[in-house]
């Protein structure tokens, strides 16, 4: 099984109906994930540095992992079956004797990207996922021109 992987970034974050959706990718290629609107959300505060009045979850996971010394280390989309996408979140952390240790858990690929965005970690999916998704760089190029149409018009008015 080909274990390489490809480093992405969020390269968008566009809401729709049902909740968000996460453009991914690279200069080669754009991919997208559809996610729950309070995680869109979450992820895009996270990116922009907004301020918060209360913790979030994805905060409260933060400051529990770096009071017991753990970090996000990176985030990888591993899978993808019949349409639902897999992620591993990988952590690390060191005891007072300086011995590194390296947890690779199960998350949705939704929750691992807040905690990338959160911790400033990369984010890489899987080669085969990379291979089987379809380029979506079109879609977000005509959806961007439509928001930033949207948005001159709306400064006109």
């Amino acid at each position: 099984m080909d274990k390489t992987v490809v480093p992405i970034q969020i390269r968008a974050l566009i809401p729709t109906n049902a909740g968000c959706a996460v453009f991914l990718g690279n200069e080669e290629k754009v991919f997208v994930i559809y996610i729950d609107q309070s995680v869109g959300v979450a992820i895009g505060m996270f990116l922009s540095g907004a301020d918060k009045e209360r913790p979030l979850t994805h905060d409260l996971m933060g400051h529990i992992l770096a009071a017991v010394g753990a970090r996000v280390e990176r985030v990888v989309i591993n899978d993808l079956k019949s349409g639902t996408f897999f992620g591993r979140l990988i952590l690390s952390s060191e005891n007072e004797l300086h011995q590194r240790k390296i947890i690779e858990l199960d998350a949705r690929p939704s929750d691992c990207m807040a905690m990338a965005a959160q911790q400033k970690a990369p984010i890489y999916v899987s080669r085969v996922v990379w291979e089987e998704v379809e380029d979506t760089s079109d879609l977000l190029g005509k959806l961007q021109e439509s928001q930033e149409g949207q948005a001159a018009e709306g400064e006109e008015g």
